[in-house]
């Protein structure tokens, strides 16, 4: 049995202007969130770079 890869396998998107609102109050913000997932997706490219050579 094949485990799917916890990370995403598809590059996160940036969020779009209008779903940030610049206010700095949200907690997460759409920005923090957005970063995360972009961390966990260059982690999962590396590591499969890795395994690829």
């Amino acid at each position: 049995m094949t485990e799917s890869p916890a990370q995403p396998v598809t590059e996160p998107q940036k969020p779009q202007s209008d779903e940030c609102c610049g206010g700095g109050s949200c907690c997460p913000c759409v920005w923090d969130t957005y970063r995360a997932a972009r961390k966990e997706w260059l982690k999962y490219q590396q590591t499969t770079d890795k395994a690829d050579k």
